[in-house]
């Protein structure tokens, strides 16, 4: 008789298992779709769709007027997002300093603005994992994200397809596909840093100002400050020093430069989309004696830049890992 209820117990357990696992799982696939759906119905998502198509048609046109005047021929599908006008940058550099805007503005007020609203306590206090809700957010952004990267960076190689004529090889399509998922994960980052600010700042405006001087700092002024730091430990102030030390000046120079996620995304996607760039670190002449110039496969490309693509996936994980930790330690009470 205890044996048998015994097997009951366990049985019930079992199942009161299972179903909380399908609901946490349900919950998760409800708050994705919910936020996925008002992100598509904003108006926010509207404006990041007119801003970047302006932006990448203007590089379109930049573009097609300067490959008129290109001496080389080869991998000209990919000059299309490389090349830049007379006073157009282009879509590669529009990319690099506008992408991160996508990621803050649609994560800057995740959460902040549901717990002013008063709706997070109701969403904590339904029969659903509390780390759904933030993970849900994430997921519907980075949706979002991956939307309309894919859509831009298509419709632009294909209107150059339409209006020149070319026909792009498969390892061009190849290197613009994985052009397109760097700047995914570049942006999914910003992305993160904006929950992780709207969970540590109360006020939506306050995360706001906060993200985007994190994205100014490094953007524009994470240069000077390694200009700075070199020229303070390495001088080159007259022919001797630069002599002595050129090479230490530059590769501290470099290192911290690559400690922004800016400039390590910039460095990739110019290594993937040029393939007659041959190496990412600083060339001797020794070096250069006995090679042989000409344009790397695809392969060796990913090679230069997989521990960029590393970093960048870090920081990815560190950034939305300090939103996951600190919303989960967080205290929800209703107003």
């Amino acid at each position: 008789m205890r044996e048998m209820v015994w097997k009951k117990r366990k049985n019930m357990d079992g199942n009161m298992k299972n179903k909380i696992r399908v609901n946490g799982m349900t919950g998760l696939g409800a708050l994705y779709h919910k936020e996925l759906a008002d992100h598509l119905k904003s108006k926010r998502f509207l404006i990041l769709l007119i801003l970047i198509g302006s932006t990448s048609f203007a590089s379109l046109y930049g573009a097609l007027t300067a490959l008129g005047n290109a001496e080389d021929s080869n991998y000209l599908f990919l000059k299309l997002y490389t090349t830049s006008g007379s006073s157009i940058p282009s879509f590669l550099s529009f990319i690099a300093l506008l992408g991160p805007i996508i990621g803050l503005a649609l994560g800057f007020d995740a959460i902040n603005s549901e717990r002013s609203s008063g709706t997070l306590n109701r969403l904590v206090s339904q029969p659903i994992y509390r780390d759904s809700i933030i993970i849900g957010k994430f997921l519907a952004g980075t949706a979002v994200i991956a939307t309309i990267i894919y859509s831009m960076g298509t419709m632009l190689g294909a209107m150059g397809v339409l209006v020149t004529g070319l026909k792009p090889s498969g390892e061009e399509v190849w290197r613009v596909l994985i052009f397109l998922t760097f700047t995914v994960i570049y942006v999914a980052f910003w992305l993160a840093i904006s929950i992780l600010f709207s969970v540590v700042c109360r006020h939506a405006a306050t995360s706001a100002l906060a993200s985007i001087a994190l994205w100014i700092f490094f953007a524009i002024f994470m240069s000077l400050v390694a200009s700075i730091i070199a020229n303070a430990m390495y001088p080159i102030n007259d022919e001797y020093s630069a002599l002595v030390n050129s090479m230490d000046h530059y590769t501290l120079n470099l290192g911290i430069n690559r400690l922004s996620p800016y400039y390590l995304y910039s460095e990739a996607v110019s290594t993937i989309m040029n393939p007659g760039v041959r190496s990412v670190n600083v060339v001797t002449v020794d070096q250069l004696v006995g090679a042989v110039s000409g344009y790397l496969s695809l392969g060796q490309s990913l090679l230069l830049v997989w521990p960029h693509l590393t970093g960048l996936a870090a920081l990815l994980l560190v950034a939305f890992g300090g939103a996951y930790l600190g919303f989960m330690r967080q205290e929800v009470r209703a107003n």
